[in-house]
């Protein structure tokens, strides 16, 4: 019976995780509109791809027995955050954001490769299993909290613009079903880091609820647009004043051939 409990919430977590993995696509399809990542954090999304490339790696029967299911669903994910990645990447805001990107891509790759052929050429059996588990709990609690930044900004700004709701939720009901699934296998690795991810996930929703509706975003906004504006009413005040130095000389000019005019009319 317990077995069938967790391979319900394995199938749960699966489903759950697989909403989480796409839930930024409204934000990266902003992003492609607009073609910038504008304040958008990149991190998040690294630190993701490392966890499901450990985490699949971690569920392989050869490193751990019987959480295919970690596998199947950590796999998919690392090719969606792949795409997530590559699409920030191209539209990077600035220069130096998209030389962090690709540090962080690097970074990725170098930790991911090092854990797999050590795992593979060093080590059999259990300590293989404990030290891949250690590894991929490690980056997974990394992932789970790498949204602190995005959570700091939403305190200091006192709006959720850059930390989407639907995200948020998915963070949470995904950190809860696999910490439930990883108590019901006695696995440790999959447990504690979900319990954290089930806590942050909580966390980043009671902020969600705290600020949706308290308008630092519009205010923002709404000083930013004021800059524009008087910008523009700046550059129209110049050009009009230019306009009326140049009608002013247009009329100082006429008035000196008028004099002339008569002058030569006396003589």
């Amino acid at each position: 019976m317990e077995d069938v409990v967790k391979f319900i919430f394995g199938i749960s977590g699966n489903v759950i995780a697989l909403f989480l993995f796409l839930s930024p696509v409204p934000t990266f399809w902003r992003i492609i509109r607009r073609r910038s990542t504008e304040d958008f954090s990149g991190v998040p999304y690294n630190m993701t791809l490392l966890n499901c490339l450990l985490s699949a790696w971690y569920g392989l029967p050869f490193v751990s027995p019987n959480n295919i299911l970690v596998s199947t669903i950590n796999g998919a994910g690392a090719a969606i955050e792949v795409v997530y990645v590559v699409v920030f990447l191209v539209f990077a805001s600035s220069r130096r954001t998209r030389l962090r990107m690709l540090g962080l891509a690097s970074a990725v790759a170098a930790v991911f490769a090092a854990v797999a052929l050590v795992s593979l050429l060093a080590l059999r059996g259990e300590g293989r299993k404990l030290f891949c588990g250690v590894a991929a709990t490690v980056f997974s609690i990394c992932m789970y909290g790498s949204p602190l930044s995005i959570m700091r900004m939403v305190v200091k700004t006192k709006s959720v613009e850059y930390m989407p709701f639907l995200l948020s939720l998915a963070v949470f009901l995904c950190g809860t079903s696999w910490f439930v699934y990883g108590l019901l296998g006695r696995d440790p690795f999959v447990a504690i880091p979900n319990g954290c991810g089930s806590f942050l996930g909580a966390v980043q929703l009671i902020l969600y609820a705290i600020y949706r509706n308290s308008g630092g975003n519009k205010k923002a906004v709404a000083e930013r647009g004021g800059n524009k504006q008087q910008h523009a009413d700046g550059d129209v005040e110049m050009a009009s004043g230019a306009d009326a130095k140049g009608s002013s000389s247009k009329v100082a000019d006429d008035d000196v051939d008028g004099a002339a005019r008569k002058e030569d009319r006396l003589v």
